[in-house]
């Protein structure tokens, strides 16, 4: 069942609502630069468990508008705000991968955790992207102005570069395919728009600011979200737990989706 939230004049944003008869409702956050086909593999079984399920394409992403403005975090907060109103849900389980994790965690401390009951980060671009003077652990800045520059001059190569580095066990050329399209259906100026808010972007305080219980799952070989970042958002969200997952990198929601899915349900269930 899809359907558009108008979040602003002339910005709609694509809603996917999975079993809305459901229990508990699953509100996930889609990771840069896909959308919410990413979660297929929780979409094909978590309804089946009973829950609802609700995954956003983000402005500029997927189906949703793609404005000229607007990529910051607090706006993409805002966003998901509306669609919750919009949709008169109450004590959600809100989900993030990776930039969509970062969002969550600003959604989290901008809104004061609004109708929301559970926090779950999934490979989460959090507390900082980037490497700073006093955190050392994220990629340097010139990596993500190689990419800024690779999207500008040929992103469909960025994206096949970009879906390289995304996991650490072997896909198919099958699904390789698949997930450069999720990135194709993405707007150039979006892509780059949201790739420069990493430069920008801290989220140190917001993560004092939660006190939802959080999941934190995080490959411990992931390359772009390296997993010192998860060790951060365990040490600066109070009531929180982190899942490394052995086997995974970028990816984990496919690497290991049935670990991936088990853990998620404990903690919905917990």
């Amino acid at each position: 069942m899809g359907h558009y939230v108008e979040v602003e004049a002339n910005v709609k944003i694509y809603v996917e609502d999975l079993n809305p008869d459901g229990g508990k409702t699953i509100f996930f956050v889609h990771g840069w630069p896909a959308n919410h086909k990413m979660f297929e593999y929780q979409f094909n079984q978590l309804p089946r468990l009973g829950y609802r399920c609700i995954g956003i394409d983000m402005r500029g992403f997927g189906q949703s508008s793609k404005p000229w403005r607007g990529y910051d975090y607090d706006r993409s907060a805002d966003d998901i705000r509306c669609v919750i109103e919009a949709l008169q849900l109450e004590n959600i389980i809100l989900c993030g991968h990776s930039t969509g994790g970062a969002i969550a965690i600003r959604y989290m401390a901008r809104h004061r955790e609004y109708r929301v009951a559970k926090l779950a980060l999934f490979a989460a671009a959090a507390p900082s992207l980037i490497q700073r003077p006093d955190f050392p652990h994220g990629l340097t800045k010139e990596a993500v102005k190689t990419i800024i520059r690779q999207t500008s001059n040929d992103r469909p190569a960025m994206l096949r570069s970009f879906g390289d580095m995304f996991f650490f066990q072997y896909v198919t050329p099958a699904f390789s395919d698949w997930f450069f399209q999720l990135g194709l259906e993405a707007a150039g100026w979006s892509t780059i728009a949201v790739s420069n808010s990493w430069l920008k972007e801290e989220l140190f305080s917001d993560l004092g600011a939660i006190s939802a219980p959080t999941l934190i799952l995080h490959g411990i070989h992931d390359r772009i979200c390296l997993f010192p970042l998860a060790v951060a958002q365990n040490e600066g969200i109070r009531n929180s737990r982190l899942v490394p997952f052995k086997f995974s990198g970028h990816g984990l929601f496919y690497e290991q989706r049935d670990k991936f899915n088990q853990e998620l349900t404990r903690f919905i269930e917990g």
